[in-house]
């Protein structure tokens, strides 16, 4: 295990280690944030947990710069964990431990929580700096960013005061952010009848492994498989060519994340086991074939497993039958911003056990109007089968503004500090900046932040180099800040 505390700069990478030593699944942050807080008032920093548990830590302009614009540098608490299976690993108790591989910084079987842990980190790096200068400045803590961003839908107006804010959350360094989808999820749900397993059946479990997944936003138009997808589509297609029922399905553990694994209990005549095996085959084949460059490693695989009951035919048709049409990727490309994706959607988590079935599904738009068109187009395909539909944590886009002044200083400060012309985009994924901005509407915001890689899946890492250039602009930003 490497010791991050021992990376450059060390005002950062100690805050980092702190993160991974302190577990903060979405909603489970407390105690992190306690203990930020705490470490603050220590320091004598004025602190805020408004309603909802966000997290505000102020700190006075250094002397002479007291005039000079605030600053809210903003940043969210909580990490996606996932895992690698057969990775004993408790999100809930247990460190992130990462290595140190050719430059990057590694968790290898978990997610490393560099999304947005590295944020967090340069934020807390500027309350603890005394050779810094920079004007008055606020540090905005969120909860629940990764599950529905309930902290930034929670956070009262009248609380933040400054004018500038930087979002630290994005994951390609030299380039900046001024603006991201919006989005919604759609949670579906039903009930189904079971019978039992009709003589002479064989039972097995069906396992779809390997993939990369990903970000289910900044990774959408890569191509890689979905898990979930991937399954239910081998599973229509033993349909087609023996009796098969299913008992059971699970796939996914995240709203935001490409599915990497899904699992289908099921049953068919003993008679087809061999039918099955050699389809099982061609089918990993097929998707291997599909896959190249992108997800080839995806494995299936069949395991005999004992079964009492089945769905029954007329509620399985209903179910795989939606969820095989259920939209998944991109729907539609942006006109405005080119090669940025427009419009997509997640089949991010399914489960199908114990006479219920629960889906999620995540639309995401850089229009809020297409992410509606979308979610509706979701909900009218599942209720002809029968389901119940709830949108939930609907959030909206940040809207780009070409003539930010903040994005101009970053642009300039980039320029000047490593004698180079930094990239503006728009993201896919969803930033936290749309809610705060219908909350501020005056505050003038831009987001960067260090390379990342795989964020949200097993594997993600962040570069080492690329974290202490994201700190030595941050500073030179901070100084360059006008006055009001």
């Amino acid at each position: 295990m490497t010791r991050i505390a021992e990376l450059e700069p060390k005002v950062v990478w100690e805050h980092f280690q702190t993160l991974c030593e302190i577990p903060r699944p979405s909603k489970h942050e407390q105690q992190l944030r306690d203990y930020l807080k705490g470490w603050a008032e220590l320091r004598g920093l004025d602190t805020v947990v408004d309603e909802v548990g966000n997290l505000i830590i102020r700190k006075p302009a250094t002397p002479g710069y007291e005039n000079r614009i605030g600053v809210v540098l903003q940043g969210h608490l909580d990490m996606v964990c996932q895992a690698n299976t057969g990775t004993e690993h408790d999100f809930f108790k247990d460190p992130i431990r990462p290595v140190l591989q050719d430059g990057w910084l590694v968790a290898e079987n978990t997610t490393l929580g560099a999304d947005n842990g590295i944020g967090v980190a340069l934020g807390m790096a500027v309350l603890n700096s005394e050779d810094v200068p920079h004007g008055p400045i606020e540090v905005l803590l969120t909860l629940d960013e990764e599950a529905g961003m309930g902290g930034a839908l929670g956070l009262g107006t009248g609380l933040l005061q400054g004018q500038y804010l930087i979002n630290i959350d994005t994951e390609e360094w030299g380039e900046f952010y001024m603006g991201c989808a919006g989005g919604v999820d759609v949670n579906v749900s039903r009930s189904y009848a079971s019978e039992a397993v009709p003589a002479g059946y064989q039972a097995a479990s069906l396992v779809i492994k390997g993939l990369r997944g990903g970000h289910s936003g900044a990774d959408i138009h890569l191509g890689r498989g979905n898990a979930n997808k991937i399954l239910i589509r081998l599973i229509r297609e033993l349909e087609a060519e023996t009796d098969l029922r299913v008992s059971s399905f699970k796939g996914g553990t995240a709203r935001n994340a490409l599915s990497r694994e899904a699992f289908a209990a099921v049953a068919f005549p003993a008679a087809d086991a061999d039918k099955v095996a050699a389809k099982l085959d061609a089918f990993q084949s097929l998707m291997r074939f599909e896959l190249a460059g992108v997800d080839e490693g995806v494995t299936v695989v069949q395991e005999r497993i004992e079964l009492g009951k089945v769905m029954s035919r007329a509620d399985q048709g209903a179910i795989f039958a939606a969820l095989h049409a259920a939209p998944h990727g991109v729907k539609r490309m942006s006109q405005r911003v080119q090669g940025v994706v427009e419009t997509s959607n997640n089949l991010g988590v399914v489960v199908v056990e114990e006479g219920k079935l629960f889906a999620n599904l995540m639309v995401r738009s850089l229009l809020d109007s297409g992410t509606w068109m979308l979610a509706r187009e979701v909900e009218s395909l599942f209720l002809l089968a029968g389901c119940k539909v709830e949108m939930e944590g609907g959030y909206p886009g940040w809207a780009p503004n070409p003539q930010s002044k903040l994005l101009a200083l970053f642009q300039q400060v980039y320029a000047r500090e490593f004698g180079d012309e930094a990239q503006v985009q728009v993201i896919h994924a969803g930033l936290e900046c749309g809610i705060l901005g219908s909350k501020y509407p005056d505050m003038d915001m831009v987001s960067f932040g260090p390379n990342i890689r795989g964020a949200h899946a097993p594997g993600e890492r962040v570069e080492v180099e690329s974290v202490g250039k994201a700190w030595h602009l941050l500073k030179a930003v901070l100084a360059a800040v006008p006055a009001r």
